[in-house]
């Protein structure tokens, strides 16, 4: 069974976590800009947060049901109908075959992500679905998905509930503008002097109109390299912030080239570019410079962060209830929290009122 699109919001494409370990071939990893919040829309769903899901920027767009399957858009706020039913962003949500969801415009947020039950099953290259645009390499014909695609999907087990988050301020991909985006210095930053280098952590950025999945550029005061702005060719992870001859950083993303022959002044941590991948355009940022070491801690800290996100799923107010979930809640064992299993805070009875 499959997934059809009606129609496709800008960049809407099949992605997961990427190609990893094939850089050295010239093999660019893609996969999720915020992975984070595509790893929430498939827990919700059920799903491997290796499996395949849908990106979006801006207008996902609207899409028809197959069979019965479990949906969740996460990444921001939006829009969700189905029929004149409207449903939240940041929990999953039962499709009927046959029905249609249509999905509009993002806020507070640039990516969205829509998970449904059993992933995406495109067929892998090169060991994953993510779509490299650029290089037409994976997702559905390595293209953006366009109105009339059909979009194979996996087993899922239709039976088990819809989920959301037991706490969602807690879910992931929260924007927090207010927040210094953290880079860890090099590898070429020994190219800049003292001056250039206090400045990256004082001055305030912008984010400009010259943003894809592939690279950010950033407005903001000219950074110069005190011994050039070429170098030989090395290699690119995402997250690095390359300084060309105009001066004007530029962020690489997930579809960062392999190699590049401009000075590095910094890397944005692991933990950080997903939040900054979300900033709308327009938006201003700092930089904050920390050690290694301190952006090691600072992964395992939010790596930890997600996990209990994901490890306190409950299900969704309006589901049914199956006897094999009801057991497996061990009711025997006297229930604690009852919104655990019930998916929702008990309201007192006329009753307990009185």
């Amino acid at each position: 069974m499959s997934l059809e699109i009606l129609s496709a919001g800008p960049m809407l494409s099949v992605q997961d976590h990427g190609r990893h370990g094939r850089k050295r071939f010239g093999v660019p990893a893609a996969g999720a800009m915020d992975r984070p919040a595509m790893d929430l829309a498939n827990a919700l769903c059920g799903n491997p947060l290796s499996a395949a899901a849908l990106e979006f920027t801006a207008i996902g767009g609207s899409f028809r049901a197959g069979r019965a399957l479990r949906l969740a858009v996460t990444g921001g706020d939006c829009d969700i109908r189905i029929g004149e039913r409207l449903l939240s962003a940041g929990q999953s949500h039962a499709v009927e075959a046959g029905e249609v969801v249509k999905i509009g415009a993002l806020k507070g947020a640039t990516w969205g992500y829509i998970a449904v039950s059993g992933g995406i099953a495109v067929p892998e290259v090169l060991g994953a679905r993510a779509t490299h645009l650029r290089f037409a390499l994976g997702g559905l014909e390595g293209r953006a998905l366009r109105a009339a695609d059909q979009l194979p999907l996996g087993d899922a087990d239709e039976t088990a509930p819809c989920l959301r988050p037991r706490d969602p301020a807690s879910r992931p991909g929260p924007n927090a503008p207010e927040r210094a985006i953290r880079v860890v210095l090099g590898p070429q930053d020994d190219y800049f002097s003292a001056k250039v280098l206090a400045q990256l952590e004082t001055a305030r950025f912008r984010i400009s109109a010259q943003r894809d999945r592939m690279a950010m550029v950033l407005d903001g005061p000219s950074l110069p390299a005190m011994r050039g702005h070429d170098i030989v060719s090395d290699g690119i992870v995402s997250g690095a912030i390359q300084v060309p001859a105009s001066g004007q950083p530029m962020v690489l993303m997930a579809d960062a080239q392999t190699t590049g022959g401009y000075p590095k002044i910094a890397t944005v941590t692991t933990a950080d570019l997903p939040r900054l991948a979300q900033l709308p355009t327009g938006a201003d940022l700092r930089f904050e410079v920390v050690s290694r070491d301190e952006a090691e801690d600072i992964l395992l800290a939010e790596r930890a962060r997600l996990r209990e996100v994901l490890a306190s799923l409950v299900p969704a107010t309006g589901m049914t209830l199956s006897s094999g979930f009801l057991l497996s809640c061990n009711l025997a064992g006297s229930i604690v929290e009852p919104e655990a299993v019930m998916g929702r805070d008990l309201e007192p009875s006329k009753d307990m009122a009185q």
